[in-house]
């Protein structure tokens, strides 16, 4: 006897259980808002009890749209990138949309375009690029495609049909620094990020920008790698060629390096040297001393690039102006 596969269940089968039309299970699928609580609950009975799921292929030929989201990124293990995925796909779930990732080796352009033609044979409504280790030489242009792109480069110049979306890095910068010039601290040096990022690039643009208008020199700028153990190499240096009174730290983690090479040179925090990092990552209030720095909202930045695939994907305007980030002041920094 030949074997016959069982169907999989329906919608149709899904409303004749539940004792409801099509059209309403079709909106509690997707979360209309005016079905009734009473009868979403038969309608996610009947579905639990059929094991039904929804054929994502059939409804992409009818409404040319698949409900999925492509997302570029570096697979940085960072607290900025790595946050902002997470963000990105909780944002686009809470939006109705699947995401599908490419985790890139480097932002390569042919590396970019692979992906991006690869998500557009998917058939995806668009695309959010998470690309902080791109220089200035890609820009935006490598990521245009036949479907709306969002790219999260503070800094970078959008091409044609690539909304830039960002905290505001350079702002951040500058609030670090001001907060130490009002401290009382003229000579203020930076450990930077490395190149080609640009958050770094940024931040160090900041930095320069408030201590200028401040009517202060930059004190010494000695690039790190992102980790501990390169902030904390960056201090011997400064060490090594005169320590300013202050030092304005790219992220919490090279920050945690500095404090502690400071502490191995027999120097104290906030005593001697005044730190200041950026990210507020999980953790730096219970650094010794807790570490003032710079918090960016990168659920709101999640959010922020999911709206603006929406806004593109409707035909509204898609620009958004930076998030702004915030001074977290603790114990790490105290008047000179």
């Amino acid at each position: 006897m030949q074997f016959r596969p069982v169907r999989a269940p329906g919608m149709h089968d899904v409303a004749r259980l539940a004792g409801v039309s099509h059209m309403t299970v079709s909106r509690v699928l997707n979360n209309h808002p005016s079905v009734a609580e009473s009868t979403r609950a038969k309608v996610q009975a009947a579905i639990d009890e059929l094991g039904y799921r929804r054929n994502v292929a059939a409804r992409t030929l009818v409404t040319r749209r698949s409900d999925t989201i492509g997302v570029i990124t570096s697979g940085s293990s960072l607290y900025g990138p790595s946050t902002t995925l997470i963000a990105v796909e909780r944002a686009a779930r809470e939006a109705g949309y699947f995401v599908s990732v490419a985790s890139l080796e480097s932002i390569e352009t042919s590396a970019v375009t692979g992906a991006i033609g690869h998500f557009v044979d998917q058939g995806v409504d668009g695309i959010v690029a998470i690309a902080p280790e791109a220089g200035p030489a890609h820009l935006a242009e490598p990521f245009r495609a036949q479907v709306p792109v969002v790219l999260v480069a503070a800094g970078a110049e959008p091409a044609a049909g690539v909304r830039i979306a960002s905290v505001d890095q350079e702002l951040g910068a500058r609030l670090a620094t001001r907060h130490l010039v009002e401290l009382g601290h003229t000579r203020i040096g930076h450990v930077a990020g490395p190149d080609p990022w640009f958050d770094a690039t940024a931040r160090v643009r900041g930095w320069r920008r408030e201590l200028k208008e401040s009517r202060l020199r930059p004190g010494p700028v000695v690039a790190g790698d992102w980790t501990a153990e390169g902030g904390a190499a960056a201090a011997r240096v400064m060490i090594r060629k005169g320590l300013p009174s202050a030092l304005f730290v790219a992220n919490d983690l090279m920050a945690l390096g500095v404090i502690r090479a400071l502490h191995d040179a027999g120097l104290s925090v906030p005593q001697d040297v005044s730190v200041v990092g950026f990210d507020d990552a999980p953790g730096s209030a219970y650094f010794v001393p807790g570490l003032t720095t710079v918090r960016q909202d990168l659920e709101a930045l999640g959010a922020q690039c999911i709206e603006m695939l929406l806004d593109a994907l409707g035909g509204a305007p898609a620009d958004r102006p930076p998030i702004e980030p915030e001074l977290v002041i603790r114990e790490s920094t105290a008047r000179l």
